[in-house]
């Protein structure tokens, strides 16, 4: 049970940063505060960061993880640029990113309870990453 948990948990958190850096990479290029910029940049390298660690970690298991749903990231993918075509803006841009925080901060919550037996490195990842997206919805705040 707890090698089952773990992997899920894990393939949940794989997804989920993998969707966070599509996010930001999608925005970046529309960004035009530096310092918004900076930020966004900062996080991307963080979520790799986590994202080496969940790939380390599911190789253990060998396990390939888990793509984000197809449909969630065209769904994502259509939510942003339609809305940047209506106001190509950092605040839409600030926007957007806090909406796909909070939408990875629900669903890994729900993850970490629904995979109790998971064991504690995959939870600490877990805790990690949703620390990490509630944090970059704070720092979106200056900018909406």
């Amino acid at each position: 049970m707890i090698e089952k948990d773990t992997i899920k948990l894990l393939r949940e958190c794989d997804a989920g940063v993998k969707m966070g850096i599509s996010s930001i990479e999608d925005v970046m290029d529309n960004v035009k505060n530096s310092q918004l910029k900076q930020e966004l940049k900062n996080c991307r390298d963080e979520h790799e960061k986590i994202d080496s660690e969940i790939r380390k970690s599911l190789e253990r298991y060998k396990d390939d993880g888990k793509e984000p749903a197809a449909m969630a990231k065209g769904m994502s993918w259509l939510k942003t640029n339609m809305k940047l075509a209506m106001s190509e803006s950092d605040e839409t841009i600030a926007d957007l990113i806090t909406d796909g925080c909070n939408m990875g901060v629900k669903s890994l919550n729900k993850y970490l309870n629904k995979y109790k037996a998971a064991d504690e490195n995959s939870k600490d990842i877990t805790k990690r990453l949703i620390k990490l997206e509630d944090s970059l919805a704070k720092d979106m705040r200056e900018f909406l």
